[in-house]
Parts: C-alpha cells; structure tokens; sequence
C-alpha cells in the first residue's frame, strides 16, 4: 500500500491527464454517435426518409464543431495537471501582444478556413450531394468539414478545397435550385463543313435535345447541345451517351 501510495504520488499528474484525455475522446465519440442516430432518426420520420441536404450539411458541421470544442477542452484540462508547465511557459506569456502575434500567424490559414466553414454552413452556396464546378473541377459535393470541402468526381476521384479559397472564388452550382442537372455538350466541325446541314441533322436525329450554333472561329463552328434534366450522379454518362449520339448522326450525314 505504501509503494501504491508512493507511485501515485509520483505519477498522479500523468494518470489524471490521462484519465482526462480518455473520458474527452469517450464523449466526443458518444456525441458523435448521439447526433447520428438522431439524425437518422429524423429521416426516418420524413416523407423521402432522408435529411434534406440544407439540413445534412448543418449537421454534419455542427457535429465536427462539438466535436472539436470537447477535445480542445480536455487537452486544456490534461495540460492544466501538470504544474511544471506553468513554470515553463511562464517567460513566454509575459507578454501577451508576442503570444497574440505568434498564434495568430501561425494559425492564420486554419481559423480562415474554419471561419469560412462557418459561413459556407450557415448561407449554403453548396450543400451535401450539389453538383458544382470549381476552378475548373466538377463533381458532387461529399462532405463540408471544418476547413475542407470534399467534391467526388464523375470518376470517382476526390476533390479537396480549402474552405478559404471556395467561399471567396467564383462556384458554379447546378442543383442549388433544382434537384436535377442540365446535360450540354459541344462538338465542333471543321472550317469548311456545312454548319446549317448539321444543325438540321442533328434536330432530326436527337428530337429530345435542342441544338444551336454556338460559335464561329477560324479553327472551325461549334454547335451546343442542350439534353434533359438528369440527376447529378448520371450527369457525365449521359453527356457522354448524347455527343456519341450527335457524333454518329453527323458521320452518317457525312459531315465532320
């Protein structure tokens, strides 16, 4: 008893901290499952027996918020058990403009994103399953986390863009309105095809689309395809069905 006594006497900041850090991870794990299973329990109660993607996407913020709120918490509540700290760090806090200046700097990008996060939670220009573009790169959106969102390409490839750069830039969202996606695709013919016949062409061919002249150059005529209303996840396919479509209905008529 008095070895036990000794030892925990020695070690009693260890195994508090400890302790602390175990019963933060059990929490937040225990919360996270919580809101889960209450979110799943809400769908199951609606109509279309899921969450609206307003609703998923600020959920699934607000969990990560929490989340993060109880282990900063008990990290503070570990690192306060141990006394020694205090006199390490003490020089350090002496003046508080240096450690403003020191954690501001290099947490600058991090509580951009996160404030971005935020604001991408609460106003919505993208939501969980949106089809939208960005910089070039299209996909559904996966999830918007704390400073990332994720996109999933047509391909199955993930996207990864820091909250910062998407609430700033310019997004292109084709579902934020309606919960299908337009179908466009673009073929061009060569300088000196006939670009009136091919429109005729194709109307005859593909009724279900609209067909115009969207562009003369030097390089050649490009005409746009408008097809149906489809959902965001058979966008690519179908694009790809419709100018295989327009591409044999114009090799047929002899045009290239």
């Amino acid at each position: 008893m008095r070895f036990f006594a000794s030892w925990w006497s020695h070690n009693d900041q260890w195994i508090t901290a400890a302790i602390a850090l175990i019963i933060t991870l059990g929490g937040a794990y225990a919360l996270d499952r919580a809101l889960s299973r209450r979110a799943a329990g809400v769908a199951a109660r609606l109509a279309g027996g899921a969450l609206t993607p307003e609703a998923d996407t600020r959920l699934r913020f607000l969990r990560r918020v929490l989340e993060v709120t109880i282990v900063l918490i008990g990290v503070a509540i570990a690192l306060a058990q141990f006394s020694s700290l205090e006199k390490l760090v003490a020089p350090f806090l002496a003046s508080s403009a240096i450690l403003a200046a020191v954690v501001g700097f290099a947490s600058r990008q991090t509580l951009a994103n996160g404030v971005a996060g935020l604001l991408l939670a609460v106003t919505q220009p993208l939501r969980i399953g949106d089809q939208v573009t960005f910089e070039g790169e299209t996909g559904i959106v996966e999830d918007v986390r704390l400073t990332y969102t994720y996109l999933r390409t047509a391909a199955g490839a993930r996207i990864v863009i820091p909250n910062e750069r998407l609430a700033a830039g310019v997004l292109r969202n084709d579902t934020v309105l309606e919960p299908t996606v337009g179908t466009e695709v673009s073929l061009w013919l060569a300088p000196d095809a006939d670009a009136l016949r091919a429109l005729d062409v194709l109307r005859g061919a593909l009724p279900d689309a609209t067909s115009t002249l969207a562009e003369i150059a030097t390089e050649g005529t490009r005409l746009a395809l408008a097809g149906e209303q489809v959902e965001p996840a058979t966008k690519g396919a179908r694009e790809a069905e419709l100018r295989e479509r327009a591409f044999s209905a114009l090799r047929a008529a002899g045009l290239r």
